[in-house]
């Protein structure tokens, strides 16, 4: 392994916010066979103080983070998703600076699915690809720096299945998926071949929405200001994500699995009662769903990350997710944690009261580290 100051003179890697349509944003652009320029000072940005609890040091795991690699870019030219890669930033000294200054030890990075509308032969030849480019990547960083997730053709779930276990075995973590696979549930049984895959191998798997305004059909209400597609399109994908695999069973039929939601997993977390109630209400919305227990329950087997923003966030989708199940998140390269009135992730639970110190040991990272199988010091 190269050391920190070898890593941040020499690496070119590229990452992006490609958990997000392509087009999304744009840190970097144009990727080139000659890495920029990087910044000289690796002191730039002021370090977070150690984050302890009851004076012990704590290892502190961002669980959702960012990566493109630039190299897919000339791998797709010719192909029918040359114009869908997402656009570049890199893995540089000013990554590492914003995870010291934010007190984050570790980043596990993920790619989101752009490739959903692939043959199976492009798919295939892709994610064999991305998924090489990816262990090159953790092989080239700072040890214990950086995890990643896999990649797979999640529209042919029988390959996927074999995708993510192939990623595993080269040291990958689980997979990263979308929502839905050109606007089709993943609750659908076609897909059970995936999720007992992931079941069986106790895979992470991270769900980040993607084309969210397009597959949640409110397109054409979130235009104007405010970014609306985002800030309301990506929690109601999630939310749609989550209410189908309880309503439709996957969570019955497969009561191990590790899936993580992004963006503190939607408006669900926030309003969960309301799914107990409709079926008390009218028995028959649930009538024929193959659930066993209060749609609440099956919430709590999923896990979710710690974007909510506020310390009356946190503290309540602690209280119905459980908060052994929430772990840290930024959304890099998304400036939210760096917005003047949001306080980062570490900040934001230490401000957040109620939590014992076992309970801030799981969420700092604790539950992430077994979560993904790495080190917990």
């Amino acid at each position: 392994m190269r050391n920190r100051r070898e890593f941040l003179k020499t690496i070119a890697y590229a990452s992006a916010g490609s958990c997000l349509p392509a087009g999304s944003f744009l840190l970097r652009s144009g990727a080139t066979s000659k890495p920029p320029a990087l910044p000289q000072n690796d002191s730039a940005l002021p370090k977070h103080k150690p984050v302890l609890v009851a004076g012990k040091k704590v290892k502190t795991v961002d669980m959702h983070c960012h990566v493109n690699l630039p190299e897919v870019a000339n791998f797709l030219k010719g192909t029918p998703l040359e114009k869908s890669v997402p656009a570049i930033t890199v893995i540089d000294a000013r990554r590492l600076q914003i995870m010291d200054k934010e007190g984050i030890d570790v980043q596990a990075v993920c790619v989101n699915p752009f490739w959903y509308s692939a043959d199976r032969d492009l798919a295939t030849r892709l994610i064999d690809f991305h998924n090489q480019k990816l262990v090159e990547m953790l092989q080239s960083a700072p040890s214990g720096r950086f995890a990643a997730f896999g990649t797979v053709a999640l529209q042919f779930p029988e390959l996927a299945a074999k995708q993510m276990e192939d990623a595993m075995k080269m040291g990958l973590k689980g997979a990263a998926i979308g929502g839905h696979v050109e606007g089709e549930e993943l609750s659908l049984p076609k897909y059970d071949v995936f999720w007992a895959k992931a079941e069986e191998l106790q895979a992470p798997i991270f769900m980040h929405p993607q084309e969210s305004a397009q597959a949640t059909g409110i397109a054409k209400r979130v235009k104007g200001y405010g970014g609306l597609d985002a800030i309301i399109g990506n929690p109601l994908e999630t939310s749609i994500f989550i209410g189908h695999m309880i309503f439709e069973g996957v969570l019955e039929r497969f009561p191990g699995l590790k899936i993580c939601c992004a963006h503190g997993g939607g408006y669900l977390a926030a309003y969960p009662d309301r799914m107990d109630h409709s079926c008390f209400d009218s028995p028959a919305r649930c009538e024929g769903s193959p659930i066993k227990k209060q749609p609440t329950e099956y919430l709590k087997q999923l896990y979710v990350d710690s974007i909510v923003f506020t310390p009356e966030g946190l503290r309540h989708l602690a209280a119905v997710m459980g908060p052994t199940h929430v772990m840290l998140g930024t959304d890099y390269p998304f400036k939210w944690v760096e917005d003047p009135k949001a306080l980062g992730p570490v900040d934001h639970l230490f401000a957040t009261p109620g939590f014992t110190d076992a309970q801030k040991v799981a969420i700092l990272g604790g539950t992430a580290c077994k979560w993904l199988g790495i080190p917990t010091s």
